[in-house]
């Protein structure tokens, strides 16, 4: 049984331009070993300090006992703002609360079952397009999880498929925006006022205001519908319709454009991630493909979801190995403690998903992929301790649940359509950009299970 692939780190100690230019490249390879044992750990730079805590209580007190206290930094969100705008991803204070009570109704409980036909119908079409390439020939699947999950965000969000010109447009433009995007820019090392340039590519700027462009169009399609009364009810409408129960407000065009963008960067980019990662580990471990397989055939409805139980296990694993997110920043905005350790104002706390969920100290076995491990007493206790892949605490990603449904719901009706093996020669190497992808592309041979 294989282990799974991670990255090489880096050495201890590094010069300050060297550590740039590996953290532009890769988040994941730019870190030391020791972050894998490491409570809390310290990085001095000439602009900043930051803190990587991997300690549970820690993690706790920044996420969920005192959030307020540890709002977003904007040091990685400043590179993203071109396409994101003032987006929940990226907003502190009362102006990211005011946005979460008008977008997390949407989300909430029974209303998720209202998504679960858009979700079934996108997975039923990739499996149509994925037969077509089931030779058994050496295919790089990345391109084909990102076409399924951009497939169903716009069924959920405006109930058009990937084929519709605008969803289309959206699509291949943020294909070229990730190339372009590093994950740093200077507004990453040097603290700059908000009037400073932040020196983002050209194409970097001319990709995001075309998607900009595109959502807006079809933002705008959308409230025409609701004034005349005919609009369906999916995600978009519940949001745009939805009264922030304070104040009675409702998003204006910008800032449902600002919503959309990060709603197709958070429920695209980190389903295709997650879902290709899945893929692979279950091509490498073939006897949880066949009890996958086995138990995607009593997938009939929503209800039928809660009998996934191997799937979900799988998938939860799969995020444990490979949380898209890898790494989350706040900031200090006052004089901390942590460990015994003085924390200034204005530093930097990073916490790592990534390090977190393969923590020497923490996890039996934490770089193998053991589905099982969650009803061990070891795996629970850390999956309420040390699993974060959606963060925690009131800044909790709102589509979690949906993630949930939808990576099960995907991953059951490949595995139950094909059967994956792993590419000897293409042991894909895990790096971080927006999400963590592969340095050269995920590729699986897989054939029809019916052949």
């Amino acid at each position: 049984m294989s282990t799974p692939p991670k990255p090489a780190s880096r050495p201890e100690k590094v010069s300050l331009w060297r550590y740039m230019k590996l953290f532009r490249a890769d988040i994941l390879s730019a870190q030391p070993a020791k972050l894998y044992r490491a409570w809390m750990a310290e990085f001095k730079t000439p602009f900043f300090r930051s803190y990587l805590v991997n300690d549970p209580d820690l993690v706790r007190t920044v996420l969920n006992d005192r959030p307020d206290d540890f709002p977003k930094s904007d040091r990685i969100g400043a590179g993203l703002r071109p396409l994101l705008g003032n987006s929940v991803f990226l907003t502190n204070g009362a102006v990211w609360k005011r946005q979460r009570r008008i977008i997390d109704p949407a989300f909430e409980g029974g209303k998720l079952r209202d998504a679960f036909p858009a979700i079934l119908a996108a997975g039923q079409d990739a499996v149509a397009r994925w037969g077509v390439q089931a030779t058994g020939d050496p295919v790089d699947v990345e391109p084909a999880t990102s076409h399924v999950a951009a497939d169903v965000i716009f069924r959920t969000l405006f109930s058009v498929p990937i084929t519709d010109r605008d969803a289309l447009a959206v699509f291949s433009e943020f294909q070229s925006y990730q190339r372009s995007q590093p994950i740093l820019n200077l507004a990453a090392f040097v603290k700059a006022p908000a009037w400073m340039p932040r020196f983002f590519r050209k194409d970097t700027r001319a990709s995001a205001a075309r998607i900009r462009k595109l959502i807006t169009r079809m933002t705008q399609a959308r409230q025409n519908r609701i004034a005349q009364g005919d609009a369906p009810d999916d995600l978009s409408t519940k949001i745009m319709t939805m009264r922030d129960p304070q104040t009675g407000e409702q998003f204006e065009t910008d800032e449902m454009v600002d919503q959309v963008a990060i709603f197709f960067l958070a429920g695209h980019e980190t389903s295709a991630s997650a879902l290709s990662w899945a893929l692979y580990l279950l091509a490498t471990h073939p006897e949880w493909q066949d009890r996958v397989a086995a138990e995607a055939g009593g997938l009939k409805d929503f209800a039928s979801l809660s009998k996934l139980k191997v799937t979900r296990d799988v998938f939860r694993e799969a995020l444990r190995l490979y949380p898209p997110v890898p790494m989350m920043v706040r900031e200090t905005i006052q004089p901390e403690t942590f460990r015994k350790r003085a924390v200034r104002t204005g530093a930097q706390i990073v916490l790592s998903p990534w390090h977190l969920h393969r923590h020497e100290r923490l996890w039996d076995n934490p770089d193998g992929f053991d589905p099982a491990r969650w009803e061990t007493e070891n795996g629970k206790a850390c999956a309420r301790t040390a699993y974060k892949p959606f963060s925690s605490g009131p800044r909790v990603c709102t589509g979690a649940g949906f993630a949930m449904i939808e990576g099960v719901v995907l991953l059951a009706l490949l595995v139950r359509a094909f059967r994956f093996t792993a590419v000897d020669d293409h042991v894909p190497v895990p790096v971080a950009h927006l999400t963590v992808r592969t340095r050269d592309g995920m590729w699986l041979r897989f054939v029809r299970r019916d052949d």
